[in-house]
């Protein structure tokens, strides 16, 4: 992989530029580690959570950082980490998009002695040294049972329920699984899934398809940030507040209007802040020689009118 397409967000990096930032410390003596975050896209509020925090640990321990932003392809994920591998970075941070093709590349970078730290999707059978992240399926239980608590209890006991989803995404397969198991019951129909493809564009539109395919719906699961800002704009530009409630992943400004309006009526907000200072900070423990749990889980909380208030500084 030409490493001129490695990026160090905001800008993009020439060559001499890249590696100037990535190894300039070995000819000024100094003895920093660099360390590599591989996300999947710079789009979505969550993966740039991710890198500031990355970079808050990096910065604190005094060691480089530099980020490769994959645009949602799978295969760039896989280019970048052999790219790092021949660049001798110190370790690397993997926000997987596809948890088994990645797979190959992680094992060569362990075969060259550069661990890697997977954030927010569990590479399953992995030879990663950590996860940092939450249980995807047991919080989809969780916004699973808030929505069939809900529906009993402010729904009439109906719902048609559609499913914005990311079809590509393990983890959001997960959420949608988990979802499923426990948001089902009687009185409730599951509606179509359709794939948002982690795209907000893209999830808008899918978002407008399912509402035109499916005029009874009155409800709207979301497996993402981009999916629950595809689905929240939706039901708003078609008028339809008062009719399709929306739960979902990952807050937004526009989740956080649609709480107070009270036609989103949950969301599950993880801490990607704390998920990207800890992987880094577990990479830094490794380099001088410690040990690191293999699972480091980070809590969620169901966000709702009734604790949204804490969130509100995140946007301003």
């Amino acid at each position: 992989m030409d490493c001129r397409t490695l990026t160090s967000r905001p800008r993009l990096l020439g060559t001499a530029a890249f590696f100037a930032l990535s190894f300039g410390f070995a000819a000024a003596g100094a003895r920093a580690a660099t360390f590599a975050v591989v996300t999947i896209n710079q789009q979505a509020l969550f993966f740039n959570q991710i890198d500031d925090g990355a970079q808050k640990a990096a910065d604190a321990a005094g060691d480089k950082l530099v980020i490769f932003n994959a645009n949602n392809v799978p295969s760039a994920q896989n280019d970048a980490i052999e790219t790092y591998i021949a660049q001798k970075v110190d370790g690397i941070v993997l926000v997987a998009i596809d948890v088994n093709g990645v797979k190959p590349a992680i094992t060569a970078a362990k075969a060259a002695g550069i661990p890697v730290v997977a954030v927010d999707a569990q590479i399953p059978g992995g030879d990663n040294v950590a996860f940092v992240g939450v249980d995807n399926a047991k919080a989809g239980e969780d916004i699973g049972s808030f929505f069939a608590e809900d529906v009993k209890k402010q729904m009439g006991g109906k719902a048609v329920v559609g499913i914005v989803g990311a079809l590509n995404s393990f983890i959001q397969n997960q959420r949608l699984d988990g979802f499923k198991k426990t948001a089902a019951g009687p009185g409730v129909t599951f509606a179509d899934t359709v794939d948002g493809q982690n795209v907000q564009d893209v999830a808008l539109t899918a978002s407008e398809n399912l509402m035109t395919a499916n005029p009874a719906m009155n409800a709207i699961y979301a497996t993402g940030e981009p999916a629950l800002i595809g689905a929240v704009s939706a039901v708003d530009t078609a008028g339809r507040t008062g009719k399709v409630k929306v739960f979902g992943w990952d807050l937004t400004a526009q989740a956080v209007k649609g709480i107070d309006e009270g036609w989103v009526a949950g969301v599950v907000q993880q801490d990607p802040y704390t998920e990207g200072k800890v992987a880094v900070e577990s990479l830094a423990k490794l380099k001088k020689g410690g040990t690191v749990d293999p699972v480091i889980r980070v809590p969620v909380t169901i966000v709702t009118k009734a604790n949204v208030d804490k969130y509100r500084a995140m946007f301003k």
